[in-house]
């Protein structure tokens, strides 16, 4: 029992280190901070959009695309400032909802074409885009908005023409990336100067609702429209697809009248999606996803409510199983073999990565990676567990193997593979072996207790070699005598013939040994007795100290042939019926003589055969 203890002892410290390490990394999650498991985490969102798929574009955001089509008809990029004042023209005679103009018009043009550009813009509910930069200095600074923490705060701001701010609203156009490139949130407000801006799909989105936003902690309502925010007020982006997957009409169709269908009673996006133009972002779904796009996706969660849910509730939901899972998974390995463990540990765990595969198709974002990195403090206990079970495995093995020498090998092999063996008797026909040795008494009364165990040992090495060369087991050592059974653990055709073999052979190796022995302190000689018939084989003790041996007359008798041998002097004494149950009746080597003698204890007489080798 103490052996086991570091195990529940090793458990508990890995669930402690496992709790301790997920609620590190959850307080770091729940507050937004950046950490290295960002990158990794940004991976397998992509790909589980790929998993997901694309999916259908809600109706109502159309995208005005300055293509090649449009700037070749304009003569250049950026399109001159007249070519845009007639886009904004025609955009008007389409009637749209609301349109924003991705482009940042920082500089004057002519004088002409920005009074045109103006006065078109005016006779739309338009907005047009401004850039924030931030701090490198401080880019931790955050503001604060009613129920909204965590704002960020710009530095500076690019912001259009005086003429054209006074003719048209402005939004922001900036996005958050990852730290590979992809946007995967669009702030929808950002604090400057003591004002909170908003972003150009929320100021489009107010345009073509008519409706001022109502802010909750994670979320922002126009009309009926709910949409989920992320920290900060932060809009999660869930891509629809690639490039195009947002209905796209070129401006060049807009000049021409062709577009105004597709433009009617829409929320109208107009940007640059020509070669060359600069303005593209990586994807899940496109290496080159024209920015137009992507405010254009964020515009249409706004109107339609089906941004990623990555709320506060998300994120608790996240620490919450970054917390469970490693327990859960401890709980597995600890109450069962490491093997089965692990499979039993790979439930949860599956449980949780296809959880968050189809949340994530349905539009919430759990974390996969703050779960899958709370189980790093299960690696070292595995380890530890996998050495600490292999050790036991060892001791199991060496006490096991202790234990089974205390039994003749074949026995010990069929245990090992029947526990059970014997727990029921078994009769059955066996051939019965006894030894002794002669004169041993006064023999060892000169060698001392340490020489005299010395040779007994010397002794019983002998006596298992030569039994267990014939197929026979020895079932007891009795000081200088020994029992040996050939039936055991199988009944087998030709256990007589193995007994009779195995008896002449022991006593030439008695002999030869007793011979190479100093003189005065060997035994006189040995006596071998060897019968065959009925016995029952059975585990013989008490309830916890048993050992496996056969009973019954046959035993008995065979005991008592060592009483002829010495009557008779001879070395080994055979019953006939031990040589009649031999399946090969092949002489005797050496001088044999029959006889019947008397059995001490047994009423009946005993046909024997003396043998002196």
């Amino acid at each position: 029992m103490r052996r086991a203890a570091p195990r529940p002892a090793l458990t508990a410290f890995a669930l402690l280190a496992s709790l301790g390490f997920g609620l590190f990394l959850s307080l770091s999650h729940l507050s937004g901070e950046a950490s290295v498991l960002d990158r990794a985490e940004a991976m397998l969102a992509d790909l589980r959009f790929l998993v997901a798929g694309p999916r259908p574009v809600p109706v109502g955001v159309v995208i005005v695309a300055i293509d090649e089509r449009t700037v070749s008809a304009a003569g250049g990029y950026p399109l001159p400032r007249a070519s845009l004042a007639r886009l904004m023209e025609a955009l008007h005679q389409g009637a749209p909802r609301a349109v924003a103009l991705d482009m940042l018009l920082l500089d004057p043009g002519p004088e002409a074409a920005d009074v045109a550009l103006a006065a078109a813009l005016a006779d739309l509910p338009a907005a047009f885009g401004m850039a924030a930069t931030f701090s490198r200095t401080d880019p931790g600074r955050q503001a604060s908005l009613g129920p909204l923490t965590g704002l960020p705060v710009a530095g500076t701001l690019a912001r259009p023409t005086e003429r054209l701010r006074a003719a048209a609203q402005a939004g922001l156009v900036n996005v958050a990336t990852d730290a590979g490139g992809t946007p995967r949130h669009i702030p929808l407000l950002v604090a400057h100067a003591g004002a909170v801006l908003p972003s150009l799909p929320l100021r489009a989105a107010m345009l073509a609702t008519g409706r001022r936003p109502e802010w909750e902690a994670d979320a922002v309502r126009l009309g009926e429209t709910r949409t989920p925010l992320d920290l900060g007020a932060a809009l999660a982006l869930r891509f629809y697809g690639p490039q195009g997957s947002v209905p796209t009409v070129s401006g060049a169709a807009v000049l021409t009248g062709e577009a105004d269908a597709a433009i009617r009673e829409k929320i109208v996006v107009v940007g640059a999606t020509a070669l060359g133009s600069g303005d593209s972002l990586s994807t899940p779904f496109d290496p080159v996803l024209p920015g137009v796009e992507v405010l254009a996706t964020g515009l249409s969660h706004l109107i339609h409510g089906d941004a990623l849910r990555r709320d506060t509730a998300v994120r608790r939901a996240d620490a919450v199983i970054t917390l469970a899972l490693p327990a859960l998974m401890l709980a597995a390995l600890s109450l069962t073999r490491v093997g089965l463990g692990l499979a039993l540990a790979a439930l949860p765990l599956a449980v949780f990565l296809v959880a968050s595969v189809v949340s994530f198709a349905h539009g919430i974002w759990l974390s996969m990676s703050l779960p899958l990195a709370g189980l790093a403090p299960l690696g070292p206990y595995l380890g530890a567990r996998l050495w600490l079970d292999r050790a036991e495995a060892r001791r199991l093995t060496e006490s096991r193997d202790g234990l089974l020498r205390f039994l003749p090998p074949a026995v010990a092999e069929k245990l090992t593979e029947a526990p059970d063996f014997l727990a029921v008797p078994v009769q059955q026909r066996a051939a019965v072996l006894f030894l002794d040795l002669s004169g041993f008494t006064s023999a060892s009364e000169g060698l001392g207790p340490v020489r005299t165990q010395a040779m007994l040992k010397a002794m019983h090495d002998r006596v298992e070699e030569a039994v267990t060369a014939r197929g026979g087991a020895v079932t007891s050592f009795m000081g200088d005598g020994a029992m040996a059974l050939f039936g055991l653990p199988e009944m087998r055709p030709d256990d007589a013939d193995r007994a009779v073999a195995a008896a002449f052979d022991l006593a030439d190796t008695m002999r030869a040994w007793l011979a190479g022995l100093a003189p005065g302190e060997a035994p006189a000689g040995v006596r071998i007795g060897a019968h065959a018939g009925p016995v029952v084989l059975s585990r013989l003790g008490g309830a916890r100290n048993q050992h496996i041996t056969a009973t019954g007359d046959t035993v008995n008798t065979t005991a008592r042939l060592l009483d002829v041998a010495k009557a008779e002097g001879a070395v080994v004494v055979l019953s006939a019926a031990l040589l009649a149950a031999r399946a090969a009746q092949t002489p005797l080597p050496g001088p044999a003589t029959e006889k019947t003698v008397a059995i001490r204890g047994r009423q009946a007489p005993l046909d024997v055969v003396l043998a002196d080798v």
